[in-house]
């Protein structure tokens, strides 16, 4: 009768867990698009990340910890891509491919994820002054770079309305 009962129990932690990924998995793959800097359609390094923190998400899950699933696989996703981002350094085109590996995780966690600087410097092991001085140079570069291509207002044009080269 125990093992039935295990058995059971296995079975909706595993449903629960299916649930979860059809709930997130949306999300968390546009995270890891943007991690990558690759784009939406053509994103294999971002999904082979994906997959990965969420086999290490439902793999731990039964440690006994009450923990957030998408947190943990969140948190994974980010420490596999910072272990990795060295072999993939340059952008595939995505919107972030502008900016460091670095600075990528940094203003995905913060920005688009809403993860408080203490949380993300404790996650990353840096000082929350060094989190605030990446964040606000990715801000920068993404800013500049915006003005660059002449799509915002006040971009540097030249004096027929084009952009400087």
């Amino acid at each position: 009768m125990g093992t039935q009962r295990s058995r059971s129990e296995h079975a909706a932690r595993a449903e629960e867990f299916a649930a979860f990924v059809a709930g997130a998995a949306g999300r968390l793959l546009h995270v890891a698009t943007l991690l990558t800097a690759e784009t939406r359609t053509r994103n294999p390094y971002a999904r082979a990340l994906l997959t990965a923190a969420l086999a290490h998400a439902y793999a731990v899950r039964d440690r006994g910890r009450d923990e957030d699933p998408y947190a943990l696989t969140r948190d994974d996703l980010a420490l596999r891509f910072a272990r990795t981002a060295w072999r993939h350094r340059a952008g595939r085109g995505g919107t972030l491919a502008a900016l460091t590996p670095r600075e990528r995780l940094v203003l995905v966690l913060c920005l688009y994820e809403g993860v408080p600087e203490e949380q993300t410097a404790a996650l990353l092991g840096l000082p929350e002054a060094r989190i605030r001085a990446v964040r606000a140079r990715a801000v920068a570069r993404l800013r500049e770079d915006r003005r660059g291509d002449g799509s915002a207002p006040g971009g540097r044009r030249g004096g027929d309305g084009r952009a400087a080269a």
